[in-house]
């Protein structure tokens, strides 16, 4: 992963080469941002760049959090409103790379309905484990649960379909293991349930598990970045020992396919903007987050080739949702 300075100045760079377009009066009203997501990082995500637009722009950015059915809602909420760039949404590797695989109904297209604006932001999970498993390493780990069978290490996850899950299911197809997934509601009732001992293991995003690892409450055996978080060097990437193991949670901002051109590369450059800003880029350094930036195109094809890997993950792995 390249430092996220680096990234978002290579993004920069990139818009900036772009032909010269006739700029929109726009905008001239407040724009909606849809997150289909409750209060967590996604949501987190998207208040601290937009209110970042919002300064930039002198309009009020209106965050509008529509949960439900893994991000479907509050996507289709997105691709169905008027393409006039006063409706914005957040997407993440769930609602815009999974669901396409494990939804056989999805109320969307994401290629067809959306315009990509820019990916925000990246995090890695994390395997942690309670206090009282005995391992110490994902070297220990791997041959815990080859040493059992599946039912008796049950790992938990915020929920069937989730980048988590898939981030687990791809851990065992990668090292020939098996464990036993127990969605749970979230990442509070898996914090309190490995602080507890109750719950052997967990994936989950690197913010919601590392406070309480760094307070010695829980461990993390490693983050599914390729190298180690910035946020935690001690901590070992789990691509050490299975190389090539790479699972990051991320973030972007898109709207609907049919907006002016002119406003989607409005909103790139001030997305941009708003991640090269103190008040984000501290936040995301607390959270382990590392802010991105890329041209709309550079994204779009990075959606696809998300689409594809997780897409053959959750077929390998039979995870299917109605």
């Amino acid at each position: 992963m390249l430092p996220a300075r680096r990234l978002i100045l290579a993004a920069a760079l990139s818009l900036a080469a772009l032909p010269a377009m006739a700029q929109p009066r726009w905008p001239t009203q407040p724009v909606r941002v849809i997150v289909p997501f409750a209060a967590g990082t996604s949501d987190t995500v998207a208040r601290l760049v937009t209110a970042e637009m919002s300064r930039s722009l002198g309009q009020p950015f209106v965050v509008e959090n529509r949960p439900g059915a893994g991000g479907n809602i509050g996507s289709e909420a997105c691709a169905r409103a008027t393409p006039d760039g006063y409706t914005i949404c957040l997407g993440t590797i769930s609602s815009h790379a999974i669901n396409p695989a494990i939804y056989p109904r999805l109320p969307y297209d994401v290629a067809r309905d959306f315009a990509p604006i820019t990916q925000l932001a990246a995090q890695p999970n994390a395997i942690a484990v309670a206090n009282n498993l005995p391992v110490t390493n994902v070297q220990e780990f791997v041959a815990y649960l080859r040493a059992r069978p599946r039912r008796d290490v049950p790992f938990a996850t915020s929920g069937v379909g989730t980048s988590v899950h898939l981030a687990g299911a791809l851990f065992g197809q990668m090292t020939g293991t098996e464990l036993e997934h127990v969605p749970y509601r979230g990442s509070a009732q898996i914090t309190t349930a490995l602080i507890s001992g109750e719950l052997p293991v967990a994936f989950d995003n690197f913010s919601s598990v590392w406070p309480f690892a760094r307070d010695g409450k829980m461990r993390i055996l490693g983050v599914t970045s390729l190298q180690r978080s910035p946020a935690a060097p001690d901590v070992p990437a789990v691509a050490e020992t299975v190389p090539g193991f790479e699972s990051l949670s991320w973030h972007g901002l898109f709207t609907q396919s049919r907006v002016d051109p002119a406003i989607v590369a409005r909103l790139n450059q001030e997305a941009l903007a708003a991640l090269r800003t103190q008040a984000v880029s501290a936040r995301f350094d607390d959270l382990g987050i590392t802010a991105v930036g890329s041209t709309p195109d550079a994204f779009r094809a990075f959606v696809a080739s998300e689409t594809q890997r997780w897409g053959e993950v959750a077929r390998r792995a039979d995870i299917k949702l109605d």
